[in-house]
């Protein structure tokens, strides 16, 4: 039970994030293009952000498709380590966000067998539900 709360407030947590980020971008234009080109990366590049991230937030969270959950999981991981990365880099300081959503991707993504139908191939048995905990999910 513990996994499963687990899984819904840290998947909560980094749509809550990302959907953030996506509003930001949208309400501060601008200001956000200064600082995607500050950081050295290409301007057009907000816009795509905004499309993907959305995207992302909503493959992880209807899960139609497992291999697209999946997907937006390791988009978001690499998008997360990247820009954790870049402002480490440019000693800014803004590091904070990219850090809480690798932690909140992390715990999401390995504990998201406990909480939903659908399960993962790409998780250790280790970490999946027992028999109990799937007893309880398929009522």
């Amino acid at each position: 039970m513990a996994r499963k709360y687990a899984y819904w407030i840290s998947t909560a947590l980094l749509c809550l994030l990302y959907l953030a980020s996506v509003t930001m971008y949208l309400t501060m234009g601008e200001k956000v293009h200064q600082s995607i080109v500050a950081l050295g990366y290409p301007a057009y590049l907000r816009q795509i952000l905004i499309v993907v991230k959305v995207l992302g937030v909503v493959a992880i969270l209807s899960r139609r498709s497992v291999a697209l959950s999946d997907l937006a999981y390791a988009g978001m991981f690499f998008h997360l380590l990247l820009a954790l990365s870049a402002h480490v880099h440019a000693g800014d300081g803004g590091f904070a966000p990219a850090l809480v959503g690798l932690i909140a991707l992390t715990v999401s993504f390995y504990t998201q067998n406990a909480a939903r139908k659908k399960q993962s191939p790409y998780m250790s048995t280790s970490v999946r539900r027992s028999p109990t905990e799937q007893a309880t999910v398929n009522r």
